[in-house]
């Protein structure tokens, strides 16, 4: 008998336990840790920044859903893992032993890296759905006296797809309320340029988004690293290409949107040989960690070292299909070392995605996620709003269901010719 547990109740998490309970034996055992029983689908989290969703919308009670898929489930939330112990201490105190552990925790938001950041503070954040809650209560009050509004990413952030989005869907909600000729607005990015996305671009990504914030009269600073957020302003420094300060400006701001700089969560961060200095856990090409061969690790929480050298420190995100195949190769591989067979499957590490503008959006397709790349391409236009509308239903419905293989994969992935996961060669 073994007991597999999976750490975080996310997007990765919630997909691993599915797909890992296809590969037990009967006499194994599989225990999702979640903080809470609800399942928030992240990707819809710029809409319910400017009241386009509810909480309700997007979340699913996992509780029925596990016991359905007879898939342990606590709630507590882990405080420490011991990986030499081979146990995970929850923060009711308790602990769980485990034969493999799966790390897919997400990421901690490192607010407190920049004084006055965060949604604690001076800035708003659309990270958890309780933040974009509170961002669309902020957004209303500031409809009611409107002023200069700064979105984007942080210096360290990974993630700048949401940031896109939050920008667009502002400047469209601001001119259905009749609004957007009184608020001026720039977009902050750590980027060296407009479309690097944390991926060195992806076909014309550059040209596609300068021109969007063109077009919305929406301007820019990059390679900027903020240096701290007051109430109405907000300091950046925009640093060049030798690593020297070339301007510092001094931004008003009636609402700010920023996306955080990530690292590990406290759970993990510190422990030697299985994490890095940043706290995300190191994994080789199986999704392995090298120290401690029976933990592994998807999601946000692995280690990915950036695409190259930029101005200001600039991740690599990882994108939900990404994700997917990280979770895919997982669960296969747990179920070759429980039929005492060799880990073998590789994640193919391709990036889908859908940016979603509010009357428009862009779509990008990346294969693999990191250049150089076998497929580069970009495209936007309307579809993808109507295509992004799609998938939430159909990937919220998925997690509900409990179901790991349907239509998408089965089909259109495999028409498409783009794969989750390669053998070993």
């Amino acid at each position: 008998m073994a007991n597999i547990v999976i750490m975080g109740a996310g997007l990765s998490g919630t997909l691993m336990a599915y797909e890992v309970a296809q590969e037990l034996r009967a006499e194994d055992r599989v225990t999702l840790v979640g903080q809470g029983r609800h399942y928030h689908f992240v990707p819809s989290n710029p809409w319910v920044a400017v009241g386009w969703r509810d909480r309700a919308d997007i979340e699913v009670d996992l509780q029925p859903v596990m016991a359905q898929k007879k898939i342990g489930f606590e709630t507590a939330g882990v405080r420490r893992v011991h990986p030499a112990e081979n146990r995970v201490e929850l923060e009711d105190g308790r602990s769980l032993s485990y034969d493999y552990l799966i790390v897919a925790t997400g990421p901690d938001l490192a607010f407190d890296e920049i004084p006055g950041f965060g949604p604690e503070h001076h800035t708003q954040s659309i990270c958890q759905v309780s933040h974009a809650q509170q961002a669309y209560a902020a957004f209303d009050r500031f409809c009611e006296k409107p002023g200069p509004v700064v979105v984007g990413a942080a210096q360290g952030a990974s993630c700048f797809g949401p940031a896109y989005e939050f920008a667009m869907l502002v400047d469209t909600e601001l001119r259905r309320r009749g609004l957007r000729d009184r608020v001026p607005m720039t977009f902050v990015t750590s980027e060296p340029y407009i479309g690097h996305l944390g991926l060195d671009g992806v076909g014309d990504t550059k040209s596609t988004l300068e021109h969007e914030l063109r077009q919305r009269h929406i301007k820019w600073i990059t390679s900027a690293r903020v240096t701290g957020v007051g109430p109405d302003t907000l300091t950046v420094e925009e640093v060049g290409p030798c690593g020297a300060v070339v301007a510092t400006h001094t931004l008003p701001h009636a609402y700010s949107m920023l996306l955080p700089a990530f690292r590990g969560v406290g759970a993990v961060r510190g422990l030697e040989g299985l994490v890095n200095p940043r706290g995300f856990v190191l994994t080789d090409e199986f999704q392995r960690n090298p120290a401690f061969p029976n933990v592994f690790a998807v999601g946000v929480c692995v280690a990915i070292p950036p695409i190259g050298p930029t101005p200001v420190p600039v991740g690599v995100p990882k994108t939900g299909f990404m994700i997917e195949s990280m979770v895919t190769a997982t669960a296969h591989n747990i179920g070759a070392l429980l039929r005492g067979e060799a880990v073998r499957w590789k994640p193919t590490l391709h990036a889908i995605c859908l940016a979603d503008f509010g009357d428009r959006g862009v779509a990008f397709v990346a294969q693999p996620q990191i250049p150089p790349r076998n497929v580069n391409w970009s495209s936007e236009g309307k579809w993808v709003h109507v295509a992004k509308v799609a998938f939430e239903k159909y990937f919220i419905g998925k997690v509900r269901r409990g179901t790991s293989e349907p239509f998408f994969e089965r089909f259109v992935l495999n028409r498409l010719n783009i794969h989750k996961m390669k053998p070993a060669e």
